[in-house]
């Protein structure tokens, strides 16, 4: 899952993107972060950023695309990544189809977090506030001036590539002045929508594993039932065999010991009459 956070400073990109991070296995892709990791490193890109740095000078956009290329290679990234802060302008987003093309990737989606300026500005405003209150120091970046600022740049820069994304039907809107647990419940929704959260076979394999769980359960306790009675009949079914055969035994002398005396009685009852006769 290649994913793209898009909002105006304090609408919530930092915590939602971490929320996608944990729950998808994802990586988060800073810009600021992956400068300065590719100057620790040394790479060829990264010391071309440090020359540029060094001199005082902003990295140009290539530069930012050659890092972000050698970082999306690297294997935790293989699953997939959200870029952060990056890109911030129409070109960048150019250069950036330009790259995941060149490595057989797509975008999957453009998450627009929309909020509502005014009620961002009061939100700081209140913030500042109950800093100043507990008589802690109010942060130079957290202040409605800052922010005042950072939304006028956003709307000049950055805010076009709604318009380039929703033409390219990557772009998908959520409410960003819900609660933080309603965004990322619309987040998860609208990416299960698009097929954007994992390949069809893979979520399947959940609900088929869950199903044959449950038929497993479900023949378990009717096999350990029959198990059960099949043990508590052997008695009877002992009894029963045990009572055909004294049954048998029965039977015997009847048939054997009982007619042959009948038979001996009947022989010697003849023979008597036979010397009576001879007698006479």
């Amino acid at each position: 899952m290649r994913l793209i956070l898009l909002g105006p400073p304090g609408s919530g990109k930092g915590t939602q993107a971490q929320r996608l991070v944990h729950k998808h296995g994802i990586v988060q892709l800073s810009t600021g972060e992956m400068l300065r990791a590719a100057v620790a490193a040394g790479t060829p890109i990264g010391l071309q950023a440090k020359e540029i740095m060094a001199n005082g000078g902003l990295v140009p956009d290539e530069v930012v695309v050659g890092i972000i290329a050698d970082r999306i290679e690297q294997a935790d990234a293989k699953k997939g990544f959200i870029l952060d802060g990056f890109p911030r302008t129409v070109p960048q987003a150019a250069a950036l189809d330009e790259l995941l093309r060149k490595k057989h990737l797509k975008l999957d989606a453009v998450v627009e977090l929309r909020v509502n300026e005014s009620a961002l500005l009061e939100r700081v405003e209140r913030r500042a506030q109950e800093t100043r209150a507990r008589g802690e120091e109010v942060r130079l970046d957290d202040t409605p001036e800052v922010l005042t600022k950072r939304l006028a740049q956003y709307r000049s820069l950055t805010e076009p590539l709604i318009h380039y994304y929703s033409e390219k039907r990557k772009l998908l809107t959520v409410d960003g002045m819900m609660t933080i647990e309603h965004v990322t419940r619309d987040i998860n929704r609208i990416l299960g929508a698009i097929g954007a959260l994992e390949p069809k076979e893979h979520a399947a394999e959940p609900a088929r594993k869950a199903a044959k769980g449950a038929k497993t359960s479900a023949k378990k306790p009717a096999k350990k039932a029959a198990k059960v009675a099949r043990k508590a009949a052997k008695p009877a079914k002992k009894a029963a065999k045990g009572a055909k055969k004294a049954a048998k035994s029965a039977k015997k002398p009847a048939k054997g010991g009982g007619a042959k005396k009948a038979k001996k009685a009947a022989k010697k009852a003849a023979k008597k009459l036979t010397k009576k006769r001879a007698k006479r």
